[in-house]
């Protein structure tokens, strides 16, 4: 990870919490800049799609097309044009790519005060194009610049930040927007100083940026964005769990944009609400998906938690289902306002339904994009997340082509709502399959947040890159859930091969890629080809851990340590690698269900007393600092983690 270029070492991870990162340099004006930016999107085009539905008389553009076209005309230059600005942002200072977008918005802005003053909806629709390609050249800045200047810890409550920052200013945009419209006489004049002013303060404190060095400043660009397009989406797939990440991704706002297409209409058909109501759901849902991406770091413990993401996949779907049975029964009405309408306690259903299923989108939406951005390579990630908005924009296309063929065949907004949250679980269930980690990780953070109180401390010493040899105690049939909650990346494990008869533990770590190792007097074959293994876990910069106990204590005390550590740092050096070994103890999960605690037949086992310390007991992870690997002796590697057990 490059340490950041405007933050000494010393400064990193000194923030008590994501909201700390705003009284930073290297965060708080790349911030504000695109929170201006967002918000100006938004205020222009909400103030020019309710101009043309209400004040102008176009006969070449209904007022029922208008936001379908002034939407297409935005998305285009996604499609068009991002191949060839995650090139530019990989090749050039992204703080200088930010500046050069920002005056490029100022210009903009310029054409479409004119617009206003004139009334002239041909030239407005050119300044939404060109809207849309600045914001198609913000897109991999605002997402590349961020792992460039956060370290790996601070990814996760950085993108919750963006991310409900960006919703906020979505909201007020189009707040702001409708309103200033409206004003009698001086209403286009009001949106044009508004989008001209945001524009110049949006510049101003883009002055403020730090600079953020280019990443392959040598990168030959391709000007061709069709060739361009079809490479990044090949350049994505070279990691095959980034590419599902952004099949994820893409799939959310996909999801997001049927819900959010449906408002006005849902609104006015199902709820019986005016255009008051239908400002109140877009409310609901931005509040929602900013609660969602601000509790990310919280529920994370400041990593890149993908544990969250089946958690928010399943409350999407659960509560857009429950959207459909709290709104397909309503009675008919006449039109309400606003104060009418959340006095019924049906209504309260509904709010709660869309904002809980917008919080779950956040929680769903942040880690995911924290994880891209940690797992892609420097050289080439704004390419990456070019890639991503390509994959959004179709993705998003492909919402309003299949919500309008499912209305033009008879289904109800209700019904939509139905089929969007069944299909949601269906496509997070096959992502899942493709990808186990998002799965494994969410069961270690269900297993370390509700059935133990999990502390982790010394956590900084887990590399967040880098090959890595990870040694602990074994105290029971769950610590390798535990090490999976407790580092940032995946883990590989050597386990004995008997517990994968187990049932369930034994599926989760064959989905986690455990190294199964017998005996070597047992089953030589195997032995030789769990070290074999291990070595090419190494030699691809992973992280290898190791129970050098070679099984799990029968009396919660530490068991002398066998040789295999040594066999496998031997047949590392030989290939010329030398990763660090990380020694580690779990503590106080002896007594637990899943250690071997209980007696019967004259033999120590688990698992047979069921909430035999209830839940929320209290375990812990002592992580000691790194030992070079020409160091490591199994004495000297037993002594390390009896040292940390006893700081229990």
């Amino acid at each position: 990870m490059t340490t950041p270029a405007a933050v000494s070492p010393a400064d990193t991870n000194a923030h008590a919490n994501q909201f700390a990162l705003l009284g930073q340099r290297r965060f708080a004006p790349f911030f504000w800049t695109q929170f201006a930016g967002a918000a100006n999107d938004n205020l222009f085009k909400f103030a020019f799609t309710v101009m043309v539905t209400y004040q102008l008389q176009l006969s070449w553009m209904p007022p029922a097309m208008a936001g379908l076209v002034i939407g297409a005309l935005f998305i285009l230059p996604f499609l068009l044009f991002s191949a060839t600005a995650g090139q530019l942002t990989d090749k050039y200072d992204k703080t200088k790519m930010i500046r050069f977008v920002k005056n490029l918005e100022i210009a903009i802005m310029v054409v479409a005060a004119w617009g206003f003053f004139r009334a002239d909806a041909v030239l407005l629709l050119a300044c939404v194009f060109l809207m849309g390609l600045h914001s198609t050249l913000f897109g991999p800045v605002k997402f590349a610049y961020l792992p460039q200047v956060l370290d790996a810890r601070e990814l996760t409550g950085g993108n919750g930040m963006v991310e409900m920052g960006t919703f906020v200013a979505i909201l007020l945009g189009q707040v702001a927007g409708g309103l200033l419209v409206a004003m009698p006489a001086v209403g286009h004049t009001a949106v044009a100083v508004a989008c001209l002013l945001l524009a110049l303060i949006g510049r101003g404190v883009a002055q403020g940026i730090p600079p953020a060095p280019a990443t392959d400043p040598d990168l030959a660009i391709n000007w061709n964005p069709f060739s361009e397009t079809w490479r990044n989406l090949k350049l994505a797939h070279g990691n095959i769990v980034v590419f599902r990440s952004l099949l994820g991704i893409s799939w959310m706002w996909f999801f997001g944009a049927v819900f959010l297409s449906q408002f006005p209409s849902f609104a006015k058909e199902v709820l019986h609400g005016n255009e008051q109501v239908a400002s109140l759901l877009l409310v609901v849902f931005s509040v929602g998906i900013g609660i969602g991406s601000l509790l990310c770091e919280t529920l994370s413990r400041r990593q890149v938690e993908i544990g969250l993401v089946p958690l928010g996949a399943i409350g999407m779907s659960v509560f857009a289902i429950d959207l459909y049975f709290a709104s397909r029964a309503l009675p008919p009405a006449a039109v309400m306002g606003l104060g009418e309408f959340v006095r019924q306690a049906a209504h309260w259903r509904v709010m709660a339904d869309l904002g809980l299923l917008s919080l779950f989108a956040g929680l769903y939406s942040v880690p995911m994009y924290a994880l891209i951005q940690l797992r892609s390579q420097p050289t080439h990630r704004a390419r990456i997340i070019a890639a991503n908005n390509i994959l959004n924009a179709l993705f998003m296309i492909a919402s309003s082509v299949i919500a309008g063929a499912l209305l033009g065949a008879g289904f109800t907004i209700p019904q939509i709502f139905l089929f969007t949250g069944i299909a949601n679980a269906v496509v997070a269930f096959y992502i899942f399959m493709l990808v186990p980690e998002y799965l494994l990780r969410f069961v270690s953070w269900v297993l370390s947040h509700f059935v133990y109180r999990f502390r982790v401390q010394g956590e900084q010493h887990i590399p967040t890159e880098g090959a890595a040899v990870l040694v602990c105690n074994h105290v029971s049939f769950i610590d390798a859930v535990l090490l999976m909650a407790a580092s940032p990346r995946p883990i590989r494990f050597i386990m004995d091969h008997r517990i994968f008869r187990v049932p369930v533990l034994g599926w989760l770590f064959k989905l986690a890629k455990a190294i199964p190792i017998a005996p070597q007097k047992e089953d030589p074959a195997a032995y030789e080809r769990a070290f074999a293994e291990a070595v090419k876990v190494l030699r691809e910069g992973d992280l290898l851990a190791i129970f050098p106990e070679g099984a799990i204590t029968r009396d919660g005390a530490l068991q002398p340590f066998k040789g295999g550590v040594m066999k496998i740092l031997e047949a590392a050096r030989a290939e010329g690698i030398a990763p660090p070994v990380i020694p580690m103890a779990l503590t106080n999960l002896w007594g637990s269900y899943f250690s071997r605690v209980e007696e019967r037949e004259g033999r120590n086992v688990a698992m047979v007393r069921p909430f035999r310390r209830g839940f929320f007991s209290r375990v812990g992870l002592n992580v000691g600092s790194a030992l070079l690997p020409t160091d490591v002796q199994p004495e000297l590697l037993q002594q390390r983690v009896g040292g940390l057990l006893a700081a229990e």
